[in-house]
């Protein structure tokens, strides 16, 4: 492969181990299952619990009145609740709710799983090669992360 073709191949292989490790964890999951935005409110709010709606919309680059509709949904499937701010009564915390928590790390213990399951077929030079391009990918993460933050 030349350079030239490097973004668009990388571009390719990331969203496709994305959807199939999204498929797949779905596959596995309890019910009621989680869309991905859920996943990403849920995770945004055990991370930084507290965070306010409109924090967590501009976290995840959503529109407020789509992290409202997640908010929603999340409480009433008993994984997140919303405590008012005492200092400004128009304002609510998010909090995730012990199932909320559980869930979560149910999660992220299948996705490892998952990840261990599929390194561990690989041979020792593709996880040498995978381990080696660790640096780089994190690098490519926080640039983009800095762009998007800055715009």
């Amino acid at each position: 492969m030349n350079m030239a073709d490097l973004p668009d191949a990388l571009a390719g292989v990331m969203a496709g181990i994305n959807r199939l490790i999204r498929r797949r964890l779905r596959q596995e999951a309890p019910e009621p299952r989680l869309r991905g935005a859920q996943v990403e409110l849920l995770r945004l709010v055990a991370d930084n619990p507290g965070v306010s709606v409109s924090a967590a919309a501009k976290e995840l680059y959503l529109a407020g009145n789509s992290v409202s509709t997640l908010v929603n949904q999340l409480t009433d499937a008993g994984l997140l609740r919303r405590e008012t701010r005492s200092d400004d009564r128009r304002s609510a915390r998010l909090l995730p709710t012990p199932e909320g928590e559980a869930r979560l790390l149910a999660w992220r213990e299948r996705r490892t799983a998952v990840f261990r399951e599929l390194v561990d077929r690989l041979g020792e030079d593709d996880r040498a090669a995978l381990v080696a391009a660790l640096p780089a990918l994190r690098r490519l993460a926080d640039g983009l992360r800095e762009e998007v933050t800055s715009a």
